[in-house]
């Protein structure tokens, strides 16, 4: 519900909680005020129009401070008379906050109170379903933590041979290893010896081939250049 009201010669729209800035009014800080001069109340799609204001309805607010505005700088000159005059203005507010607005027997205020009070239970329901969960959530964890502790020296003896077993196992693996790379690797170094000892005894054999070649035919040449001249 808000309202449209009319004080100092300006209109303001205002809601329960707003807080706004009229002209000064003979009221002390913390003291209780109504405002009769409402121009229209909005209510859902209901609507009331003044001509030119509302009949049983009014604005109460509450008086928070007093206040100045900002400075207006008034200056006034007459040209050719060498009159010049410069003023400061601060006007004086009354801050207020609006508490109700009431029309016939319905009350603003009153709807926000509902409305939190609900928010307020809505909250409480959700925060004690909150904590519902949390206790059975609880007792379903400890229910677990039984049942696995009730579980456990079973697996225990059950799973002492297996890893005796699985042990050995990798011992037995591990010892297997070891014998066939030693073997490897002896073979490895006994090869590579016979090789490198029958490579120069073959490159010694094809250089006594190649010499023995390049003898017999020094030799064999001039015989052929005799038997030529002999003819």
């Amino acid at each position: 519900m808000y309202a449209v009201i009319e004080t100092g010669g300006k209109q303001y729209r205002v809601e329960v909680g707003t807080e706004l800035e009229i002209e000064l009014i003979d009221a002390e800080p913390g003291q209780a005020v109504t405002l009769d001069r409402v121009l229209l109340v909005g209510d859902g799609e209901d609507t009331a129009i003044g001509r030119p204001v509302v009949a049983n309805a009014a604005v109460e607010a509450e008086v928070l401070r007093r206040d100045r505005g900002d400075k207006v700088i008034v200056f006034k000159y007459r040209p050719k008379a060498r009159r010049r005059v410069k003023k400061g203005h601060r006007q004086d507010h009354t801050v207020l906050r609006v508490t109700d607005v009431k029309l016939g027997n319905k009350s603003a205020a009153a709807l926000v109170r509902k409305q939190e009070q609900d928010a307020k239970t809505e909250r409480q329901r959700l925060e004690e379903a909150a904590a519902r969960q949390a206790a059975e959530d609880a007792a379903l964890a400890a229910k677990l933590s039984k049942r696995s502790d009730a579980s456990k020296p079973a697996t225990k003896t059950a799973s002492k041979p297996t890893s005796k077993a699985s042990s050995k196992a990798a011992d037995t693996a591990e010892s297997k290893p070891k014998t066939s790379r030693s073997r490897s690797t002896g073979d490895a170094k006994a090869g590579s010896a016979s090789t490198s000892t029958e490579k120069p005894a073959a490159r010694g054999s094809r250089a006594k081939a190649s010499t023995k070649k390049a003898a017999d035919t020094t030799a064999e040449a001039p015989k052929s250049r005799r038997t030529k001249k002999d003819e």
